[in-house]
């Protein structure tokens, strides 16, 4: 998997450099440089034709769109993953402390209700099979 992403990677590259050399040669361009502006205007194809091709390779990929949006303020994309890490653990101790609240009111409500309703709390406990609160 890692060698699709270092080919796209590589061509990235190459069509980058590519296009800051273009950028020089059209910021002071000469009739003189006329091929060479040809020569990188095609070069600029090519790398456009290979980074199709390595899109093939990589269309079973999924990217949430919130990682575009950190990129485009300036963020690094890495720091999507890790929030997103830190927002599920947030929720998952929120939802972990419901769960023991929900538990200890359950054990206080059989306890209460057993003290109120003992026949009834007998029955429910034999058919849960719930031991009976310490």
């Amino acid at each position: 998997m890692a060698e699709k992403f270092d080919n796209l990677e590589e061509h990235l590259e190459k069509f980058v450099e590519n296009i800051r050399q273009l950028g020089i040669i059209v910021s002071d361009f000469q009739p003189s440089s006329q091929t060479g502006l040809n020569q990188k205007l095609n070069f600029m194809i090519t790398g456009l034709q290979d980074i199709d091709k390595c899109r093939q390779q990589l269309h079973d990929i999924n990217v949430p769109l919130e990682v575009f949006e950190y990129i485009d303020q300036g963020r690094n994309p890495q720091l999507y993953t890790k929030e997103c890490l830190e927002r599920a653990l947030a929720k998952n101790e929120q939802v972990k402390g419901k769960i023991d609240t929900m538990k200890k009111f359950k054990s206080l409500l059989i306890q209460e209700l057993g003290k109120v309703f003992p026949e009834e709390m007998a029955k429910y406990k034999a058919i849960h099979g719930e031991d009976p609160p310490s």
